[in-house]
């Protein structure tokens, strides 16, 4: 598993990684959120929509569309399209928080902690409007060797996020 830790197993096993329990709950309120609160959204809700209301009427296109409408599959062939690339995105998408020493990232199911010395670059996408956030870490955590989250919003487009700076600081602070 390497230098991660699982906070479900740390709870049964507090000897995983030199840990005790009331550490990992000590930790909590030092913390500071990095992700949007609309991360959640992102991850699930719009997702979910899309692939329900579009697939409800690409359905009711084939069985009760007409003459005027567009051919049913072109329909089809947006909604599987959409939905792949919202379900790609939305399972890369990471909830994260910060203390002094650790990256806390979650997917809402289970949450792992990554040492900031384990990052070695943050590059954003300035191009989308949520400004997605990569980690790339030395070595592959549970959740992969890139951790993508959703910053804070902000309002300043093609600019990069403060949260990137701040995190290539603490990465190198920390080597």
């Amino acid at each position: 598993m390497g230098p991660f830790l699982v906070y479900d197993k740390a709870v049964r096993d507090p000897t995983l990684a030199n840990i005790s329990v009331q550490a990992v709950w000590s930790n909590d309120y030092m913390r500071r959120r990095l992700s949007s609160h609309q991360t959640i959204l992102m991850k699930f809700i719009f997702p979910a929509l899309w692939i329900l209301l579009l697939g409800v009427s690409t359905i009711r296109l084939f069985f009760w569309g007409d003459i005027r409408t567009p051919p049913p599959w072109i329909f089809l062939f947006f909604w599987i399209a959409g939905s792949a690339l919202w379900l790609f995105d939305a399972e890369r998408l990471k909830y994260v928080s910060v203390d002094d020493d650790f990256l806390y990232v979650s997917n809402y199911f289970r949450e792992i902690v990554i040492p900031l010395r384990d990052i070695y670059d943050v590059t954003e996408n300035v191009w989308l409007k949520i400004h997605p956030v990569t980690l790339h870490l030395k070595h592959p955590s549970e959740f992969g060797d890139k951790i993508v989250f959703m910053p804070k919003t902000r309002f300043s487009f093609f600019s990069s996020h403060p949260v990137v700076k701040e995190l290539k600081r603490l990465a190198k602070s920390h080597k």
